[in-house]
């Protein structure tokens, strides 16, 4: 099992950026695909983006396309979202997680066996 611990949450306004880290302990990360969730406020978690275990492939939700980038840093163990141009609808709790496959071809929630504990994300209009 591969333990995973979020940060880089806070607030900030509208218009600006935010880069969430995701640091891995435990079973080597660089085997597998990883990918960031996240959960608003009575809304169900859903999919923001996913790397290939070698970075080479990237897959975002339609919404964040061209504002957020995935990477990953497999001697770091680390994976990173970055996130610019940010909007009020991107508040949210962001997860990140570490799916059971290296490419990706199985992106569902259920492809994804080790989750971190969560990074607050808040931005204001």
């Amino acid at each position: 099992q591969v333990q995973l611990v979020e940060s880089g949450g806070g607030l900030v306004q509208a218009g600006g950026s935010l880069r969430l880290s995701c640091a891995a302990s435990g079973r080597p990360i660089s085997l597998y695909a990883m990918g960031w969730f996240r959960q608003a406020p009575g809304k169900e978690r859903e999919f923001v983006a996913a790397i290939s275990w070698s970075g080479g492939s990237t897959a975002y939700t339609d919404s964040v396309k061209g504002r957020f980038t995935i990477s990953r840093d497999n001697a770091k163990k680390t994976v990173y979202l970055n996130m610019n141009s940010l909007k009020p609808e991107d508040t949210a709790v962001y997860y990140c997680a570490q799916n059971l496959y290296p490419h990706l071809s199985w992106l569902e929630q259920k492809h994804f066996d080790s989750w971190g504990q969560g990074t607050q994300v808040n931005v204001s209009s």
